[in-house]
């Protein structure tokens, strides 16, 4: 058998693709693999640019594993199932009259997958998906399943907030929520210089604010969304110029295939960094065809968050899949290093276990847990493994 990530540039031969129903058919997924001595890993949507998901041993596929399993408006929570995909919880969730905090701008990813790699959204006040996670339910390396929450096995449930699905399969998660909301939608071009240098004012004067911008231009793409009790309109306009529920209008077709490094930096350096990439751009990938991208978020206390104790700034890189990505990412990573940058998890970067160390204090931490759950390294892959020295 065959696996592909998304973008088709990761690949693997699993020995055995399990495709479990219920939290039932996983324990028994994972039983049957320990019994036969394989490693397993856990996919959702397969939309990571790493190889968190590559194996040849057992791959457990969650994406049956979906729904709102409930939903409390009063504690402005749900239970989803882990293989929900993200477009999947808009209708339910508003239907109950909840809402996402804030997501990003595509919605093809299962849940799981989303919160165990740190993805997010843009704007100066709003948080992670990883942040949004007040509880979790898991599968261990032995087929028991287990719940976790900040007053049940609470270092477990910090590791589960960002798993990178290495402590165990995730059947369900307990979302914190809040009430559903419309978003109004705004794009316009503006010259790069002008937007750097005023870019405080403008990601604090509404709910969302990002640009990408284009090598060859000296004018970006800006985008903002704004909070709104006007009426929806529907059928949905393109994009730019929405009206809509928020889980419409945060979400756009992004069809093309490619590959993608993103670094967190501090938002105090994000100018800075951002000119010196496109500089550095400009001189030596002076042909690239994809856009910079250029997004805020909040600060965190989630062990591995690329925003842990700072306020942060993303910047984005994209390469075409049909194009060796490595020459333009190895050069933009240098740079994100020296303003301090942290990768994205599910997305491409050249680190390794001790360089990750320096950049998050709770790196020991989490392996520590993770090593007290499965001992014998049930759910880590030659990747992960090599992140650990192992």
């Amino acid at each position: 058998m065959e696996w592909k990530n998304w973008s088709g540039r990761l690949s693997s031969s699993p020995a055995r693709i399990w495709t479990p129903r219920d939290e039932a058919a996983v324990s028994d997924a994972v039983r049957s693999a320990r019994a036969a001595g394989s490693r397993i890993r856990c996919v959702g949507a397969a939309h990571s640019h790493a190889p968190l998901a590559v194996t040849d041993e057992t791959l457990i596929d969650v994406s049956a594993l979906s729904g709102v399993w409930g939903a409390d408006l009063d504690r402005r929570e749900a239970t989803v199932g882990a293989g929900t995909r993200i477009a999947a919880l808009g209708e339910p969730l508003r239907d109950a009259g909840l809402a996402l905090h804030n997501q990003g701008d595509i919605d093809r990813q299962a849940i799981a997958g989303a919160v165990a790699t740190g993805t997010h959204g843009t704007g100066t006040e709003l948080r992670s998906l990883s942040a949004s996670v007040v509880g979790a339910r898991l599968v261990l390396a032995d087929g028991t399943a287990i719940e976790c929450n900040a007053n049940e096995e609470p270092e477990l449930f910090e590791v589960c907030r960002l798993s990178l699905g290495a402590v165990g399969t995730l059947t369900q998660l307990r979302l914190s929520l809040r009430d559903a909301y419309k978003l109004e939608e705004r794009m316009w071009l503006e010259n790069l210089e002008e937007i750097l240098d005023r870019i405080d004012d403008l990601t604090r004067s509404t709910r969302h604010f990002e640009f990408f911008w284009l090598p060859d231009k000296e004018r970006a793409s800006c985008k903002s969304l704004t909070e709104t009790q006007a009426e929806p309109r529907y059928p949905l306009a393109g994009e730019g110029s929405r009206l809509g529920w928020s889980y419409d209008v945060l979400a756009n077709d992004r069809p093309d295939k490619h590959t993608e490094m993103e670094y967190s930096i501090p938002a105090a350096s994000g100018p800075e960094c951002f000119r010196a990439l496109r500089d550095m751009i400009r001189h030596d990938f002076p042909h690239l065809a994809w856009p910079l991208e250029y997004r805020t978020l909040a600060q965190d206390d989630v062990w591995l968050s690329p925003a842990m104790g700072r306020p942060t700034v993303t910047i984005s890189v994209h390469q075409g899949i049909d194009l060796d990505d490595e020459p333009l990412f190895r050069a933009s990573e240098e740079i994100f290093r020296a303003f301090d940058g942290r990768p994205h998890w599910g997305k491409v970067h050249y680190l390794g276990g001790e360089e990750l160390a320096e950049m998050h204090s709770h790196w020991r931490d989490w392996w520590r847990v993770r090593d007290q759950f499965d001992p014998d390294g049930t759910f880590l892959n030659s990747y992960l493994a090599s992140l650990a020295g192992r």
